[in-house]
């Protein structure tokens, strides 16, 4: 199934506003309780695509297209989506504000007790989790870029005081997330004859070299990355002294919520009320790590620093941040590929160290931070085809392109999804839960990601393919009736003889599915691969054609309004478009220049048959 971003988001608009709005305004309680990542993923499938794609724009009202407004029939007419938009962000912004007036970012049913037989408690549902705090950056972002062009489209004085109360909101949010984010970084170091520190060596050295082998790799390899974190000490990253023993192992990354003990940030311009204390344990989360981590990179995007849109505070915030987020991207790109062989992560289903759990999920979640840090340094081509190969694994392996067998246990991978005990969480009263059930929405994310990445035209070729057998599977699990329809997710949908499979509706696979859509409209955004060999064709091709053109050029003049004439112009005009794409489109330029050359040939037959009657 080919993706159509245009098509197929228009679709998604239409079904999300029909059932998020009801005469303009903002329709919540579809979940089992308040929850502030639900919440920013729906208004998301709305506000990324219009903040992303110009053809989506809404917020320059006169210019927004006719598709796009039939599909928000629900949210308002061509002046009312605008403000109907900021009475929506403006409510999201007040449901999750405290009584002290700091931002709240509750995972509400999102969290799971661990024990089935107790119920989530009411201070549990508001803890705050890493996908709140980043979910709330891209909301935020998105919101405060919608708002800095809509100000200057309106003149209603109650807009315009309507869109300075959501800036200022929004602008607090942002903060607090960002705050939130950094206490929420932890570096973990262990012994090497710890339970955690003997997984590790496991997983990198995959029981090919001895321990005391792996661990003598794992210190030379992470030497640089070990320095710069002990450089940063200084710069807010609390650690253990033990980091500059080479002999102890570490990990960096995400914990899922602030970390106990985390320090407050308090060297800022204006102070931000509402840091509360943390009771995460100091144990990165690969899964969390990636939340993040697409979160933050949003911070630096060209919308962002192109409208400007961080204040001094939150740039100070971005540059600490950014820090983190290359120093998780280093580590676990180098764990992923460790040792000289095949790769740890090529061993599939990757198995985590701190929780002693193993899933494709978690394979995948690798994997995303690798594609993170291949589109940062412009990855190799060996790099690159291995993990298309990872990629392709894992959609077999997840039943996404292969078909699932009687019984399969792969289903509980997407239901009831991946379930992930939160270290620390605890101490909350109980242990809690986190569940992931978009495992084929994210692996679409990530091959359009690679395939946007990639500038091998078999790489490109084999992540398409990838991309479009995702896509079919996840567009069919659509819900077809009832609240929801046209959204997802109904899982039963692909894997009909499955047992225990409930159909609801999940604003994480819709939002997911959202960005997909985002990035394969950025992806078509792209110029074509240029192919050498086609370039170096075409450029012979359009020789020959000048040449010959030009020796026509020397016959006797007829004309300009004549048929050769007329052709002559029209050959000398397809030549000059065919040079000007060589270097961009070579395959262009050589379709273009086939009928030239015949053209000429049929020309110089012509004269040549003139020439023996005469």
């Amino acid at each position: 199934m080919q993706i159509k971003p245009r098509q197929h988001l228009l679709e998604l608009w239409r079904a999300a506003a029909r059932h998020s709005f009801e005469d303009g305004k903002l329709v919540w309680g579809d979940t089992d309780g308040l929850s502030s990542v639900a919440d920013a993923e729906r208004l998301l499938c709305l506000l990324y695509p219009a903040t992303e794609i110009p053809a989506f724009r809404l917020d320059q009202p006169d210019t927004t297209e006719r598709d796009v407004l039939r599909a928000l029939e629900q949210v308002g007419s061509r002046l009312e989506i605008p403000p109907n938009l900021i009475t929506a962000l403006t409510q999201f912004m007040r449901t999750y504000t405290g009584p002290d007036d700091s931002p709240t970012f509750a995972g509400g049913p999102y969290f799971k007790p661990a024990d089935a037989n107790e119920e989530l408690s009411y201070e549990q549902g508001k803890l705050g989790v890493v996908d709140s705090y980043s979910m709330s950056v891209t909301l935020c972002l998105a919101t405060l870029g919608f708002l800095k062009v809509y100000e200057s489209s309106t003149t209603r004085p109650e807009v315009r005081r309507a869109l300075g109360e959501l800036r200022d909101a929004t602008n607090s949010r942002l903060t607090s997330a960002m705050i939130s984010l950094l206490r929420s970084f932890t570096v973990n170091v262990f012994d090497a004859e710890s339970e955690q520190g003997r997984r590790l060596i496991q997983v990198i050295g995959q029981n090919r070299h001895s321990d005391r082998a792996v661990l003598q790799q794992f210190s030379r390899r992470f030497r640089p990355l070990r320095a710069t974190i002990i450089e940063s000490l200084s710069r807010g990253i609390q650690v253990d002294e033990s980091i500059r023993d080479e002999s102890q192992l570490f990990e960096c990354g995400w914990a899922w919520g602030i970390v106990q003990d985390a320090p407050r940030i308090t060297d800022l311009d204006v102070q931000v009320p509402g840091q509360p204390d943390g009771i995460a344990d100091r144990l990165p989360y690969v899964y969390f790590t990636v939340v993040a981590l697409d979160g933050i990179q949003d911070l630096f995007s060209e919308r962002t620093l192109t409208l400007g849109l961080l204040n001094a505070d939150q740039q100070k915030l971005a540059e600490a941040l950014r820090l983190r987020w290359e120093l998780s991207q280093q580590y676990w790109s180098t764990v992923a590929r460790f040792g000289s062989d095949r790769w740890p992560l090529e061993d599939l289903p990757w198995q985590t160290t701190g929780l002693r759990l193993e899933s494709e999920y978690f394979s995948l979640t690798v994997a995303a931070i690798l594609v993170h840090d291949l589109v940062r340094r412009k990855a190799t081509d060996d790099d690159l085809t291995r993990t298309v190969a990872i990629m392709e694994r894992l959609a077999d392996r997840g039943r996404v392109t292969s078909r699932m067998t009687r019984n399969d246990p792969v289903v509980r991978l997407h239901d009831p999804g991946v379930l992930m005990p939160l270290a620390g969480s605890e101490r909350s009263g109980s242990l809690l839960q986190w569940r992931m059930t978009d495992f084929s929405a994210q692996l679409l994310k990530r091959t359009v990601q690679l395939a946007e990445l990639s500038r091998n035209i078999d790489a490109q070729d084999r992540l398409l393919r990838l991309a479009e057998q995702t896509f079919e599977h996840l567009w069919n699990r659509r819900i077809e009736e009832g609240p929801g329809a046209g959204l997802w997710d109904n899982v039963r949908a692909v894997y009909p003889d499955a047992h225990g499979i409930t159909r609801r509706l999940s604003w994480s696979v819709t939002e997911r599915v959202t960005e997909c859509l985002v990035a394969a409209r950025n992806l078509y955004e792209q110029q074509p691969i240029r192919s050498p060999e086609l370039a170096e064709l075409a450029r012979d091709l359009l020789s020959e054609a000048t040449h010959l053109f030009g020796k026509e050029q020397l016959e006797a003049s007829t004309t300009a309004d004549g048929s050769r004439g007329r052709a002559m112009r029209s050959i000398e005009s397809r030549l000059d478009h065919a040079r000007g794409l060589l270097d961009e489109r070579p395959a262009t330029a050589f379709a273009l220049a086939l009928p030239v050359l015949q053209e000429l040939d049929t020309l110089a037959q012509a004269r040549d048959a003139a020439g023996q009657e005469g």
